[in-house]
């Protein structure tokens, strides 16, 4: 059974441009290998709250995607292990 998620990412923006669409390229990949990606939203970057690892901006993106029930806690472990990942929340929309 497959149920619908929000995933909110803060990247570096540091690495340039490139790198961060390459980035959220990346994900969207690998949401597509086990599910849908319904929307994409990037927010553009914007000055964080507090620092992070020495940044002080982030570009946050926005995806809204179907998958299966176990697909987030693997799309966790992946976004926790990738570079220039600065934060991500993941949850599941209402019923």
């Amino acid at each position: 059974m497959a149920n619908q998620y929000q995933l909110v990412v803060v990247l570096n923006p540091a690495q340039g441009e490139e790198a961060v669409n390459a980035l959220i390229e990346s994900i969207q990949a690998k949401i597509a290998q086990a599910g849908t990606v319904d929307a994409l939203d990037n927010l553009g970057t914007k000055k964080l709250a507090y620092e992070i690892d020495d940044v002080k901006e982030g570009t946050y993106v926005k995806v809204l995607f179907t998958a299966p029930v176990e697909f987030p806690r693997e799309l966790e472990r992946v976004l926790k292990i990738t570079a220039g990942v600065l934060r991500f929340l993941i949850v599941r929309v209402g019923e």
